[in-house]
């Protein structure tokens, strides 16, 4: 396993991550448990979790996801394991976390912080993500921003004093951001700096064959601030494993399983270009999920690739695709899928 340092922070994190987000939901707590210990085993030493999972997000069921990874966690030596979590943000509804608050004041923040701890049975969090932006932005498969000025929002300089107390007050070691733009990326750096507050050192956005949107602005942001991309749904929510190609008589995958999610993924042209890529990834005798993940985890922007699954088959599939290196002959066919069918899902 290869190990990078995340953005300008003193953690070394494996170049794949494990998320958890089906912990609770799609597995059990002891399923989590053994993809836990197999990822580890296999030298991942970063693990990524939310206060909203699982997903899909349900009150019945939120902060599950954390609950497992802490009973696991508190087996562990705390050092073994880089643990990352995220705190909500307003206006997706979920109005079972705090009540509906969830803007990003101290109040909100504190008790975000606090909840998770409790759940994760730990003193401190290595990595605390805002989980999306407290400020209207497209998100989750929207392209078009719409300036909304009626809109309250929390300030960055407001959010960065409240994350640097709890950094003082060794809560939480480093702060980063998700599903974030790059005037996002650049102003949480521009202003920390000013104001002489930690600086972020991370942003998690998707990334992967059917949704490169980060090459452009996004990867100069992160370039120019120091920052490292952690990214997300490198199989396309598994579009890129084939599964959806064919029709199935029992649900397989999210897409099936939980109506009216990821639409993201359904748009035009997806099944035409996982199509082109499984070819590529037969003619070079490869894993088309391998594959996928390879070339994720070979992009110089990206310091570690979250990889999730269900089964312990699925996830050391993922796992083994840290040995395959992409040729230059597969990497210029994929550039020239990319070309046929540029970013299906971004």
């Amino acid at each position: 396993m290869e190990y990078r340092q995340l953005g300008q922070s003193e953690l070394k994190v494996s170049a794949l991550c494990l998320g958890t987000m089906t912990f609770g939901q799609q597995n059990n707590v002891a399923e989590a448990h053994r993809q836990l210990d197999c990822a580890v085993d296999y030298g991942v030493n970063f693990i990524d979790t939310a206060e909203m999972y699982p997903v899909p997000a349900k009150a019945e069921t939120q902060g599950r996801t954390e609950e497992y990874v802490g009973q696991w966690l508190v087996q562990q030596p705390r050092d073994r394991v880089i643990v990352a979590t995220k705190v909500a943000g307003p206006s997706r509804g979920m109005k079972w976390i705090r009540q509906g608050q969830q803007a990003l004041n101290r109040a909100n923040v504190t008790m975000a912080v606090e909840g998770s701890l409790q759940r994760l049975q730990t003193d401190y969090i290595d990595l605390y993500q805002i989980h999306w932006p407290d400020r209207p932005v497209p998100l989750f498969g929207q392209t078009v921003f719409t300036p909304q000025p009626d809109r309250e929002t929390v300030a960055i300089a407001e959010q960065l004093q409240v994350f640097a107390d709890l950094i003082a007050a060794g809560k939480i070691r480093y702060l980063g951001l998700s599903n974030e733009t790059p005037w996002g990326i650049t102003t949480f750096c521009h202003t920390a700096r000013q104001l002489g507050l930690p600086v972020i050192v991370s942003v998690q956005n998707a990334y992967n064959l059917l949704n490169r949107v980060f090459d452009w602005a996004w990867a100069e942001a992160c370039y120019q601030e120091q920052v490292g991309m952690l990214a997300y749904s490198p199989l396309a929510f598994g579009c890129l494993s084939g599964k959806y190609l064919e029709r199935h008589t029992e649900p397989q995958g999210r897409l099936e399983l939980f109506s009216g999610f990821g639409q993201r993924y359904l748009k035009p042209n997806v099944p035409e270009a996982v199509a082109a890529y499984h070819a590529i990834a037969q003619q070079h005798h490869l894993a088309p999920v391998q594959m996928a993940l390879a070339f994720v985890r070979q992009r110089w922007f990206v310091t570690s690739t979250i990889i999730g699954a269900t089964t312990l088959e699925q996830l050391q599939e993922n796992l083994v695709s840290t040995t395959i290196t992409l040729s230059p002959e597969v990497l210029a066919a994929i550039e020239a899928v990319h070309q046929q069918y540029p970013n299906p899902t971004p």
